[in-house]
């Protein structure tokens, strides 16, 4: 069944009948009909009208090698006609996830070696913390369980990913989170630091919030700190340089496990392969998903760390827990293709030495003085702008996120596609942009920008 065969008013009528989206009002979603995504090229989408429109998130973070990655389709189908499916369960496995995970030990940080398979990040999440709890029973500690996160942070949106998150609305909705989770304030100084504080000192500050929550709980009972190198559905929060070796002392000094989640900074969008070879983050284990495939296929590896991944192998026995779909072949074809077209055309490196340079520079030159930006931040191919009221308060226009929805609805119109995160506005393009791209994005967002400070009276 061709989707040509019917008008968008159709599509949306079908789609408002019988389709529940993710994070949707879907009142609302059916009041104003979906827009409908049709086809994509390059860095480009499509919707059903013919508009085009530069993609500014690579679909949800993920589509890091553009789309029309005609090699991709092609390992997908060669692979599903050699063997479209089995499980790694059984002491069974299959050539692709073997592969790929030997791939994946060459490009990760020195200590992972070892690979854990499912469809999503949230997925991965709901893994690691199973894994981390399992490995302090095995070591003889049952009652050290406890996690620590980070207010505003985001690890997916299973009942474990949400509980692991800090996403107050989230919890609101949970009806009951896994226990033993407990949030401290994130490494966000726009909004966080105190006035006269350092970029040093804030981040300082920030990480010591882990080692009270340490102290209150009593190293003894405390598994673990996950938190994401920079804080992607948050807002693109990037901490302070001083942040992360604060935190990796603290977790070395009260021997807590560092949970790092690269679903959004892996596979390049940094300007190295993870954020924690770019930041020098030393992790006990790793979620990736999204850019893993370029979105193309659903899948996710958790890396887990040679001190973790010893204990669960000598002393662990059965580890009761996987997913059908864990390794599946095609998934892991697919992502073989997409690491080797990454690497062959050295997009990593271009993102380090190039574009994420350039992305910055253009981005600060041509946004910062706008008059409701309050701040513009960067790194690698991640990008954030502060939407406010007044720029040396750093006042919020009300109600909280109205303003960001209007510049969004502008990018878009504009042919940008944009997310809007309460107030700000977050960028995460595939790493296939170019100077030219960045440019026409620039372009683009500063129309927004007008449209919207016309719309709230700043212009």
């Amino acid at each position: 069944m061709s989707y040509q065969n019917f008008s968008l008013k159709q599509l949306q009528e079908i789609d408002a009948g019988h389709h529940l989206h993710p994070f949707t009002d879907h009142k609302e979603l059916r009041a104003v009909g979906s827009r409908m995504i049709v086809r994509a090229d390059g860095p480009y989408i499509y919707d059903s009208e013919g508009n085009e429109i530069l993609d500014g998130m690579a679909g949800l973070w993920c589509v890091n090698a553009g789309y029309g990655r005609t090699e991709l389709a092609e390992a997908a189908y060669e692979q599903m006609k050699e063997l479209p499916y089995y499980n790694s369960f059984f002491k069974c496995s299959t050539p692709t996830p073997v592969l790929l995970s030997k791939k994946l030990a060459e490009i990760a940080p020195a200590n992972m070696n070892q690979v854990f398979y499912g469809s999503s990040g949230s997925e991965a999440n709901d893994t690691a913390l199973r894994v981390v709890r399992r490995y302090w029973a095995l070591e003889g500690k049952p009652q050290k369980n406890r996690i620590i996160s980070r207010k505003m942070a985001y690890h997916g949106s299973t009942i474990a990913g949400a509980s692991l998150g800090g996403m107050s609305h989230m919890h609101e909705q949970l009806g009951g989170a896994v226990p033993n989770i407990v949030h401290v304030m994130p490494p966000y100084s726009f909004e966080l630091a105190e006035p006269g504080e350092s970029e040093h000192d804030f981040g300082i500050r920030a990480a010591r919030a882990v080692e009270d929550a340490i102290l209150e709980a009593g190293a003894e009972n405390v598994a673990a700190f996950i938190g994401e190198p920079i804080m992607g559905a948050g807002g693109v929060k990037i901490p302070p340089e001083s942040y992360w070796p604060e935190i990796q002392r603290i977790c070395r000094k009260y021997d807590v496990l560092l949970m790092l989640d690269e679903v959004i900074t892996g596979y390049g969008r940094t300007g190295e392969w993870f954020a924690a070879q770019a930041m020098g983050i030393e992790a006990d284990t790793i979620t990736t998903a999204k850019a893993l495939t370029s979105g193309y296929q659903p899948l996710s590896a958790l890396f887990i760390g040679d001190r973790i991944a010893r204990t669960l192998i000598d002393k662990g026995g059965e580890f009761f827990h996987g997913y059908t779909y864990s390794g599946h072949p095609v998934a892991c074809a697919v992502a073989l293709k997409n690491l080797e077209i990454i690497e062959r055309e050295g997009l990593v490196d271009r993102v380090r030495s190039d574009t994420g340079p350039y992305f910055r520079k253009t981005l600060m030159e041509r946004l910062s003085g706008h008059p409701i930006v309050g701040q513009v931040r960067t790194f690698g191919l991640l990008g954030a702008i502060e939407i406010v009221a007044d720029k040396e308060t750093r006042e919020r226009f009300q109600p909280s996120g109205s303003a960001a929805v209007k510049v969004r609805d502008h990018a878009i119109a504009q042919g940008l596609m944009m997310r809007a995160t309460d107030d700000t506005m977050i960028l995460s393009p595939p790493l296939i942009w170019t100077r030219e791209t960045i440019d026409i994005a620039a372009g683009r967002i500063e129309r927004a920008l007008d449209l919207a400070a016309a719309d709230l009276g700043r212009m």
